[in-house]
This record gives C-alpha cells, structure tokens and sequence, in this order.
C-alpha cells in the first residue's frame, strides 16, 4: 500500500521554503502521509506545523478522488496535556507519537502492527507493506 514520494519534500508558499520530513502515499487508502521527525519532545509549534503542511497538501498537492492527508508527528517524547490541547479543534488526521531509536525486530513489529490494522481489511495482505516499512527504516 505504501509508496514512497520523497524525503525533505520542499514546497514553496510566498517564496518561502517548507520540507515535510517523510512523504508515502497510501494507494490503498488513497491518501498521502506525511511524518515529521522531532529530535525531542513535541512541542505545539510541532503540531501546528504539521496541521500547515496538512493544509498545503489538501489544497495544492491532493488531487480529486484522494482521501484527506494523514500526519504523523514523532518526537523522544510528547506531554500528553500539552498535546491534548495542541490538538483540540484541529479537523485534520493528526497523530503524535514517541519513538524508539532503534527498530525492534521484523517478528515483533509484525504483531504490533497485526495489533492496530484489521487483518481482513479489504482482503488486503498486510505482511508486504510491513516488509517494505521495515526495509525502508532498517
């Protein structure tokens, strides 16, 4: 399901210059995703900078039939308070994770993952995306 469009995707509004971190595009869901990578903790500059690039991308980027963007923002940590707030009122898919500075192995992060995605959706064999994720961040 996922294809990789591009990492540091640089786009331009008044003649200043924007880089989302991470850009896929979901065939199967038919939206695109874009993470951003934080070094520390999220902070709500953080998420109001990914709901901007949610926005550029819903409007410029985004053609007819494609889903609304997904955005991913992973940092060392993230104040649940401080994120519940940032994000109150924000009618885009937003989502703040923390991340692990290493990939568990490829078993364990299979049943992570069989965990959150139903299996059966749309008869669709996750086991490939899992492997191309895994292969792209290992």
């Amino acid at each position: 399901g996922f294809a990789f469009i591009g990492k540091q995707y640089r786009f331009s509004i008044a003649g200043r210059q924007y880089y989302v971190d991470l850009v896929f595009y979901n065939v199967i869901l038919k939206c695109y995703c874009l993470i951003d990578l934080k070094r520390g903790t999220v902070q709500h500059e953080d998420v109001g900078q990914m709901n901007f690039y949610l926005n550029y991308f819903r409007k410029e980027v985004s053609t007819e039939g494609d889903n609304e963007p997904i955005g991913i923002v992973l940092g060392a940590n993230a104040d649940r308070l401080t994120m519940e707030y940032a994000t109150e009122g924000i009618s885009n898919q937003l989502f703040i994770s923390r991340y692990m500075l290493y990939l568990p192995d490829r078993k364990t992060l299979e049943r992570e993952l069989y965990k959150v995605l139903d299996k059966k959706w749309l008869g669709y064999n996750y086991l490939s995306s899992i492997t191309a994720i895994y292969a792209i961040f290992a």
